[in-house]
């Protein structure tokens, strides 16, 4: 693979926010709800009305929801004493609609400056629809229509909202006790049953012992699924009320001992509670615990499915493999090592998970032989990859993508290897934001007027955390920030920032940095022509002309300067949102292949990446895209790695591209944590 040092998302302090969620459907059955084909069209032309700023249209549209949706909505509003459960959600839609409409109107009464009214409408939603919620599609969730309309009266009459905060003294936090703990500290599961069909299928474990290993996991792991209720914690807990609540309120809790017996017993298949068990004992330090969890789940339940918030399947067994290497990659002293673990999803690139055919190999834990210690200790015991002869090469001139004959991948770069280690970069002044079209360009923004742009150059560590500068907190700038973090490559898009060609000439001459341009190739409807609502169509001719010429200027304009390292296209498109891409994937993947045989007409020099949503239609891709260099993604699958990203890039292209990630993280809010505990 080229990099597994990856992009990290906005600017230099923020980190991303991660897209694991499940759903709280059962396994087996998909959440087929799609707010796109049960949400009104009355809301998206709402939105559109206002973006165009036609009043009488808008008051037209608000006007037709009321008469179709507010009998039904006073309705479902009387009924609810909390946001509906997301298996429910589909049944509120009419409250939803209205109270989307009628916020739209709001905002819409605000931004003409009709402070008075607009309270007025924010106050009506919030009296009489405080559960309405409305989606974002371009963040896959859902947010609350009371509490956006009461920021903005907050704004409107100058109130200062503060942030809630945590007493992190007396914050409770607890681990786990175990009342009957397991007999072994890793399970040897050949001693209780039998594996069968292992690599198949109809793979199966048939448990002879029950008894045995029941005893030998310990309490709270599967099958063991008893003595979780004979523990004195667990009356306790209950008695004092802590196990109130959602059990996804739990996910981030202190409370640890509370968050175990909640997951224990919450409404989930068992290889979704084993997956979260695992990660409350991991948290509590409990490492013999958590693997036992986490391979409890691979053993018995490697078929279980969730679902992200963009409704794409999930498969804990994979997630339960990559958090079993990483407890033992971050914790040597375990002196343990994992074997022969694998669970292939054969068809599972696409949304549907009943075509899914899950191979399972359980594998197993045991303890480091001799040979694995001296590699550790001594590291002249280290194996080296021999890089020798290239079997393929990828471009002609100073950028190159090379495969050797033992299948690995290299960038070359001016004839030497190139290993990324980027960001993307986008730096947001706050208070600025695309929909309200203040986002100003980072590349010309000059708030003090002294000819460099701000973030680039201007920008100083606020060391003390005062939010002010101090005279001990020097200019640095971003750049030199970057730098000095080791950053040799930065990834934005051409479209709606301007690229500015001196302030990128200087990233590259002073600072060593390259650029991975982009171009969004009809995402968000950015360069193709359509509207939002419309969407970009990739068998539409003339969205499709629209966007190669928005590809060809790009090319045409920064393909000689010796800042560019590669070109981009797409970014998580096969998502949908705003394009059809999730819909007609092979149709833009097509498209895409199509830009970049033209891009690679007309230039030797750079290779040609695309940027989707991790493995999603990742077959549809190596099917139809030969003339795109690199397969990347932006992959949030939480803080443990990529799992099994490397190796589904390499089976489903059998290796014809290589690999890197556009996009990470793991959830950056850490209000219940110290600040040393959260970095």
């Amino acid at each position: 693979m080229i990099s597994n040092v990856s992009f990290r998302t906005w600017a230099l302090a923020a980190a991303g926010v991660v897209f694991l969620s499940l759903s709280t459907a059962m396994p087996a059955v998909a959440d087929d709800y799609d707010t796109a084909k049960v949400k009104d069209p009355v809301v998206d032309e709402a939105w559109a009305a206002s973006a165009q700023r036609q009043k009488e249209k808008l008051d037209e549209l608000v006007s037709t929801c009321r008469s179709k949706f507010e009998k039904q909505a006073k309705k479902l509003q009387a009924g609810l004493t909390e946001f509906p459960k997301v298996s429910e959600r589909i049944k509120y839609q009419p409250l939803n609609d209205l109270a989307t409409c009628l916020f739209i109107e709001a905002e819409y009464t605000m931004n003409s400056g009709k402070k008075d009214e607009a309270i007025e409408k924010f106050e009506f939603i919030l009296d009489n629809y405080s559960w309405g919620q409305a989606w974002d599609a371009r963040t896959g969730a859902f947010w609350s229509i009371a509490e956006k309309s009461q920021a903005s009266i907050d704004v409107m009459k100058g109130i200062e909202r503060k942030e809630e905060t945590v007493d992190l003294e007396n914050l409770l936090r607890t681990v786990p006790k175990m009342h009957t703990p397991g007999t072994e500290k890793i399970v040897d599961y050949k001693k209780y049953g039998e594996f069968l069909n292992v690599g198949k299928e109809n793979y199966h474990y048939r448990i002879k012992d029950i008894d045995g290993l029941k005893a030998a996991v310990g309490e709270g792991i599967y099958p063991n699924i008893g003595a979780i209720y004979q523990n004195p914690g667990y009356k306790k807990a209950k008695k004092e009320g802590r196990l109130e609540g959602s059990h996804w309120d739990f996910v981030n809790s202190t409370d640890l001992e509370a968050a175990y017996f909640k997951w224990f017993t919450a409404p989930e298949p068992w290889g979704v509670r084993m997956f979260y068990i695992g990660l409350i004992f991991e948290r509590a330090g409990l490492y013999h615990e958590a693997l036992r969890a986490y391979h409890a789940l691979l053993v018995h339940y490697p078929k279980t499915i969730g679902y992200t918030y963009w409704d794409t399947p999930w498969y804990p067994a994979q997630a339960a493999i990559a958090k079993i290497r990483h407890i033992l990659r971050t914790h040597p002293e375990l002196n343990l090592e994992a074997k022969y673990m694998k669970v292939e999803v054969h068809k599972g690139f696409d949304n549907n998970p009943k075509n899914d055919q899950i191979l399972t190999w359980p594998g197993k834990i045991v303890k480091r032989g001799l040979v694995e210690k001296v590699d550790e200790l001594f590291p002249w015991s280290e194996k080296k990859v021999e890089l020798d002869t290239v079997v393929e090469r990828k471009g002609e001139g100073k950028v190159q993508v090379v495969k050797y004959d033992n299948g690995h991948w290299q960038l070359i770069v001016d004839g030497k290897p190139f290993l990324i280690k980027g960001m993307t970069y986008d730096p947001t002044k706050v208070g600025q934001s695309p929909n309200k079209g203040t986002l100003e360009n980072w590349m010309e923004e000059d708030t003090n007027g002294n000819g460099l742009a701000d973030g680039p150059f201007d920008s100083w560590i606020d060391a003390n955390l005062n939010n002010k500068q101090d005279e001990n907190e020097p200019v640095v700038g971003d750049f030199q920030l970057m730098k000095e973090m080791g950053v040799n490559a930065i990834r934005f898009y051409h479209v709606p920032t301007t690229p500015h060609k001196e302030v990128l000439r200087r990233l590259y001459e002073e600072y060593g940095i390259r650029v991975i341009l982009g171009d969004f190739l009809g995402k968000y409807a950015v360069g193709s022509g359509a509207t939002w609502l419309e969407g970009t169509d990739y068998e539409n001719e003339d969205h499709k002309a629209k966007m190669m010429e928005n590809v060809k200027k790009m090319v045409m304009e920064h393909k000689d300067e010796p800042y560019i390292l590669m070109w981009l296209l797409g970014n998580e498109n096969n998502y949908g949102v705003a394009c059809n891409a999730d819909k007609k994937p092979a149709a833009f993947f097509k498209f895409a292949d199509e830009a970049a045989q033209w891009i690679k007409s007309v230039d030797k020099d750079h290779p040609v990446a695309i940027a989707s949503g991790d493995t999603l239609y990742l077959d549809i891709f190596a099917e139809n895209a030969p003339n795109i260099d690199i397969y990347a993604a932006n992959v949030y699958r939480g803080d443990y790695g990529f799992g099994s990203y490397w190796e589904q890039v390499y089976d489903a292209t059998k290796n014809s591209k290589p690999a890197f990630i556009t996009e990470y993280g793991a959830p950056a809010y850490a209000g219940n944590m110290t600040l040393e505990e959260a970095e």
